[in-house]
């Protein structure tokens, strides 16, 4: 018989002393013979101690001298307290104190040379004779103490940027935070192996109070055995960003995070003609405009969404994914369609739901076992999500990886796999930011009763990944179902749509882009961050499930691609193109290119959707700077931000260009204030000003010359570059300086090498102070250029 357990019950019983057994499963433990008495651990940024008395531990900041986290209790009727070095196989050689329970429960403290943050991992023993589940387990609580009046503080996490006694708890992070200074605190989960970390805060003796929880459901562990959780790690930064930025970082250095390089993709759901999963003969139409139009720009998937698979439908999409011949429009089978795609010089991409199926579906009248079940016996089936899969039946786990295996056998080498939130078995609860009671462990012990819920659930991932290979880029779809699909993923999918469907939450445009902001710090580092599809179509019309997305004006329908340019986010698209105007295609050409510098948001603890942002980049052999004004407002905004604020010297004066406007901007000095209409955006190259002429922008991408300006060189009167060039699109250099050190002229414009079909030409000068220069290209290809200058 088992029984369910809390912490209290683990650790009510057992030896007098640490079990060895139990350290010796720490993380990179080594022998006891390491163990020394001692209260105090370090590293280059933080202090950890332990007061005997208290029987507290509290967390000292070596760069501010002060201690930032008080009180912080191990929730274990601990006896012992040791020092001891330990090696970890990814972060290395550390210290640790290691907090022991009579029972053999243990709680480990490490600090690692390289890492800002205090490492927290509880093991656990069952020291019962027969096997206890575990529902879930709350290792530590502690108080942040940032040393301003509480009043002024914040806490950020997927919920968003709320006061601390307002956050209805947050999955994975949570940062506690000082607006005015940026100082704060950042504490989360950087593993949700077998459970889902989740993090709440309350007020507690004026001070910000945190609990880490993990959430199993049911985490059955049997009799005599220990085993690790998830590991929590806390940080102190005198700029929180920097810090969420190097929990992503520790979070991908832990989970061995490679990411694939990504592209613009094209979803067919949205689409105003053709929406839905489209047609054979539309789709095919829409991949031969891609290639001729917009693939030189950044555009190279075109992924087929719902309605085009079989099946009856009983609760939300068919669900039959493995037929070459599906019903809806595509009478030639799915092959035919991917063949074309892949013909046009185009990824293939495709749309399915690979962790549930609908019970009352005929085909599985003889295989009902193979579905998780409610505690009452019932099939486990959620509101449009169908019947979730028993992933650890070896069955299931057959069919599974065949679904994947034939679709990818068909062509298609992108898929987009939604209703993800079905494969850890619990309810939906769409829409979702803030933490939600769903239930988990409203269920029977699966098929394999020691696999928990979300540790099946990356199983299933794992071998849709070993079923396809490592070519096929995984595009999770979407967190905002059930938020224990998020940490439950990272680490196993390419790309995480981070938000519900467009204006699903009544935001429009700024549905994507208030959670890309609030989780900006993952994007490019655990995974992409997928803010749903760019619109830009000028009329409103019903989308494939009803959402009103008319765009309107042209500066309207430049903001949401803007930001997601700037911010280097997932660029998607879903208007039917062919039809699109001229002029919005033209944002689409400029935005679709991902730079691959650093983005931040400037003012991203002050907002709940921030209006600057801030993208630098060094790879041209100069620093690149672009800042994004974004009024999200419906009426008329004033952003103003100082230079040193935003990231930038303010000690000296910049050129700018602006992007959309076309055109130079004065001398930017110490700060920057503009009027921006409503719902629009200004994008503006900066560049630090110098005696000589320099590029402060290139038309061809948004971000000024981060996508296509590779190298740039002054030396001895001459200004040379190397530019990747597209071809058929003219390309101009803008550049400023003219009247600085001297009255510059130029004296000689030509392309190196003098390639066929490649021309270079000085337009007449009309701007004081600012040069362009034209380069046009036949192909598209890399131009070497130069531009002599006299006094």
């Amino acid at each position: 018989m088992i029984k369910s357990f809390l912490l209290s019950a683990l650790i009510a019983f057992g030896a007098s002393s640490i079990n060895s057994a139990v350290l010796a499963k720490l993380p990179g433990s080594r022998s006891l013979a390491q163990e020394q008495v001692g209260n105090r651990i370090s590293n280059a940024a933080l202090i950890v101690n332990y007061d005997p008395q208290t029987r507290n531990f509290n967390i000292k900041s070596t760069v501010t001298g002060k201690v930032f986290v008080k009180k912080l209790v191990p929730n274990l009727n601990f006896n012992k307290v040791v020092k001891k070095s330990i090696a970890d196989p990814v972060f290395g050689n550390g210290q640790a104190l290691i907090v022991s329970s009579a029972t053999g429960a243990v709680i480990s403290f490490a600090l690692y040379p390289s890492q800002p943050f205090l490492f927290i991992t509880e093991t656990v023993k069952n020291t019962e004779g027969q096997t206890i589940d575990i529902p879930k387990l709350n290792p530590v609580s502690f108080l942040v103490d940032l040393g301003k009046p509480l009043r002024g503080l914040k806490t950020l996490g997927t919920g968003g940027l709320l006061d601390p006694d307002k956050n209805p708890g947050s999955y994975v992070f949570l940062t506690t935070v000082d607006p005015a200074s940026r100082n704060g605190v950042v504490s989360g989960w950087i593993t949700n192996e077998k459970g889902s970390g989740v993090l709440f805060s309350k007020v507690k003796n004026n001070l910000v109070e945190i609990k880490p929880q993990i959430d199993y459901g049911r985490f059955q562990l049997p009799a005599a055995k220990s085993e690790s959780t998830e590991t929590l790690v806390i940080g102190y930064f005198n700029d929180a960003r920097l810090g969420e930025e190097q929990f992503a970082d520790a979070i991908a250095k832990k989970q061995h995070i490679i990411l694939k390089p990504r592209t613009a993709v094209y979803c067919t759901w949205y689409s105003e003609k053709n929406g839905g999963a489209g047609t054979e003969s539309e789709t095919i139409k829409l991949a031969g405009f891609i290639k001729d139009q917009l693939k030189p720009f950044g555009l190279s998937v075109l992924q087929i969404d719902d309605q085009w698979q079989a099946g009856e439908q009983y609760n939300g999409p068919h669900r039959r994914f493995d037929r070459v011949d599906p019903k809806g429009g595509y009478p030639d089978g799915m092959s035919t369609t991917a063949n074309s795609i892949k013909s046009a010089g185009l990824t293939a991409g495709i749309w399915w739901m690979p962790f549930s199926r609908n019970h009352q579906d005929p085909e599985y009248k003889d295989r009902q076992y193979w579905f998780a079940q409610r505690k009452n016996g019932k099939p486990y089936e959620t509101n449009w999500g169908g019947t979730s899969l028993d992933l650890t039946h070896p069955e299931v786990k057959a069919h599974v990886a065949n679904y994947a295996s034939t679709m990818h056998k068909w062509g298609y080498d992108y898929f987009k796999m939604d209703g993800l939130w079905t494969g850890t078995v619990t309810e939906q609860v769409y829409i979702n930011d803030g933490y939600k009671n769903d239930s988990i462990g409203n269920c029977k012990p699966l098929y394999d009763p020691f696999k928990t819920q979300i540790e099946s659930f990356r199983d299933g991932l794992k071998i849709i990944r070993n079923a396809v290979g490592e070519d096929v880029f995984f595009s999770g779809c979407c967190v905002s179902q059930n938020m224990r699909s998020f940490g439950a993923s990272i680490g196993l999918v390419n790309a995480m749509r981070i938000g519900p469907d467009f204006n699903h939450d009544g935001q429009s445009i700024r549905t994507g882009a208030i959670r890309a902001s609030r989780l900006y710090f993952l994007n490019g580092k655990v995974w992409w961050n997928d803010p749903d599809p760019s619109m830009l179509r000028e009329k409103g019309k019903s989308t494939a499930d009803g959402a009103a997305d008319g765009i309107g004006s042209l500066t309207r329908a430049r903001l949401l691609p803007s930001f997601v340019a700037v911010s280097g986010q997932f660029f998607l698209s879903s208007d039917w193109l062919p039809d699109l105007a001229l002029d919005r295609l033209e944002i689409m050409k400029r935005c679709m290119a991902s730079h691959s510098g650093i983005a931040r948001p400037v003012d991203a603890f002050d907002k709940a959707l921030p209006s600057i942002w801030l993208a630098a980049d060094k790879k041209s052999g100069t620093n690149r700077n672009v800042l994004g004004l974004f009024n999200w407002e419906t009426s008329a905004q004033k952003i103003r931000t100082s230079l040193s604020y935003a990231g930038l010297n303010d000690k000296i004066s910049y050129y700018a260009f602006d992007f959309w406007g076309n055109k130079p901007l004065p001398i930017i000095n110490g700060f920057i204030e503009k009027e921006l209409p409503s719902e629009s955006c200004q994008v503006i190259a900066l560049r630090a000003k110098v005696n000589h002429p320099v590029v402060v922008s290139t038309s061809q991408h948004i971000t000024q010359g981060m996508t296509d300006l590779l190298k740039e060189e002054w030396k001895n009167g001459t200004l040379s570059g190397s530019s990747k060039v597209i071809g058929g699109d003219a390309y101009e250099l803008r550049i400023a300086g003219m009247n600085d050190g001297a009255q510059w002229k130029s004296s000689k414009a030509e392309v190196v090498g003098n390639p066929a079909g490649v021309t270079m030409e000085v337009l007449p000068q009309t701007e004081k102070g600012w040069l362009r220069v034209l380069i046009k290209a036949k192909e598209s290809q890399v131009v070497h250029w130069r531009i002599a200058f006299r006094k």
